[in-house]
């Protein structure tokens, strides 16, 4: 199995908030409904950054902050 990457664009939410839960911190922040949500092992961060109308640049740098990268 290939070690996983945060700026994995197939990376579901579920398996990025499993691999680093420090992340989790990010997405409540942003009063997102990821965490728990059913959809989280299909939705991407891409996906959630089109769901939530935020610049995926930035939210992909809050989350390698957080996850200490």
């Amino acid at each position: 199995m290939k070690q996983q990457s945060l700026d994995d664009p197939d990376l579901s939410l579920d398996m990025l908030m499993s691999l680093w839960p420090q992340t989790i911190a990010v997405f409540l922040n942003h009063k997102m409904l990821c965490i728990g949500c059913f959809v989280s092992s299909f939705h991407t961060v891409i996906d959630a950054c089109v769901a939530y109308d935020l610049d995926e640049a930035a939210f992909r740098a809050e989350l390698h902050a957080a996850a200490g990268r």
